[in-house]
């Protein structure tokens, strides 16, 4: 993959990832009172005063939703190619106060994987700015590559290790407590051979996605398996975010395995 389709393709599902994300932190406050920031704010420690003080003006509010209507604007901004660095610096400061905000994330690793992309964004911007925007862009998806396939490395190897993946078990349990659970009695996930060889299909392919990284056309199997995995995800569980943040990172992965420095 060039270079240049790349990037395009990476900041406009980046940008789109991050306008969702926002616009469902809009309407948070409006469907659970106990996400508003003075209940939060507990967990915050007392020591030093002025951080704390500090959140509690930026976390009003009015200042919450300007800041959310900010990060719209730059994730626009960012869709439409027109995103420097300075943008790219708030998008990083505002990933980080949204992450204590949440005392630590909203959505687990969808959050943690939203800030590896930007965290690149950042870094090619700069890096660019220091020597070229080639170069900038390549270090920037050198480093989301590596975050990407190591979440999916430790996520395979993980569940390798534990015995109620390797038997399927896990996979009955989790699809259980899903949006449309408990499974029907008659669901072929309830039968312990296939729910097996699903949990081992899915085990297998996350611990060898550093496979992915040794060719193009091997990063595009990797990466439309993942696509699927993370849709069913979404099918299953309603958790929009890990498509889109994970998506984002795949033209980097890409582009990465069909290049070298």
């Amino acid at each position: 993959m060039e270079l240049t389709l790349a990037v395009r393709i990476f900041e406009v599902l980046l940008g789109w990832s991050l306008l969702l994300q926002t616009l469902e932190y809009l309407r948070v406050p409006s469907l659970d009172r106990l996400t508003l920031w003075p209940s939060l704010r507990q967990e915050i420690p007392p020591r030093p005063a002025w951080i704390k003080a500090s959140l509690d003006t930026l976390f009003q509010p009015g200042a919450y939703t300007a800041l959310l209507a900010l990060r719209l604007v730059l994730a626009m901004a960012l869709m439409l190619g027109q995103l420097n660095w300075i943008g790219a610096l708030l998008l990083f400061l505002m990933a980080l106060l949204l992450l204590l905000r949440w005392r630590g994330a909203f959505n687990g690793g969808s959050d943690f994987m939203t800030l590896v992309g930007i965290t690149g964004l950042l870094l090619a911007h700069l890096v660019g700015a220091m020597t070229d925007v080639a170069w900038g862009w390549r270090a920037g998806f050198w480093y989301i590559s590596l975050q990407t396939v190591s979440s999916y490395f430790v996520s395979g190897w993980v569940k390798l290790l534990r015995p109620e993946w390797r038997s399927g078990q896990a996979m009955t349990h989790f699809l259980d407590t899903g949006v449309y659970g408990p499974l029907p009695q008659n669901s072929v996930f309830r039968h312990p051979q296939f729910a097996c060889v699903c949990s081992w299909a899915f085990t297998v392919w996350e611990g060898c996605f550093p496979l992915a990284l040794l060719d193009a056309r091997l990063a595009l199997l990797f990466c439309a398996v993942a696509a699927l995995f993370h849709f069913l995800v979404f099918w299953f569980f309603g958790l929009n975010r890990f498509f889109w943040a994970w998506l984002s990172t795949f033209p980097a992965v890409v582009y990465c395995a069909g290049n070298t420095w």
